[in-house]
């Protein structure tokens, strides 16, 4: 156990921030999630509007400091991709 004051402080504010991350991880996976399910389903235009809020999700993140900006980047990329792969084929 910490004995400096200072060093108690950091735990609780550790402590804090970690179980605001854990929220925002939460979201960030279910909206990718959804983003996928539409995919798969066809639904063009749901899965548009589902990426749309999963990579304002992504990017507060990332604003955050909760994930790193390329992490954000590189997930809004892959389902953007698979977005496109289904429209290109229908």
């Amino acid at each position: 156990m910490a004995n400096l004051k200072s060093s108690k402080k950091r735990i609780r504010s550790n402590k804090r921030k970690y179980m605001r991350n854990i929220v925002v991880k939460s979201s960030i996976k279910t909206a990718i999630k959804k983003v996928e399910q539409a995919i798969e389903q066809g639904e063009l235009k749901l899965a548009e509007e589902k990426l749309s809020e999963a990579a304002s999700i992504l990017d507060s993140a990332a604003a955050k400091g909760i994930i790193h900006k390329n992490n954000s980047s590189r997930n809004k990329s892959r389902l953007t991709k698979k977005l496109n792969a289904i429209k290109n084929a229908a």
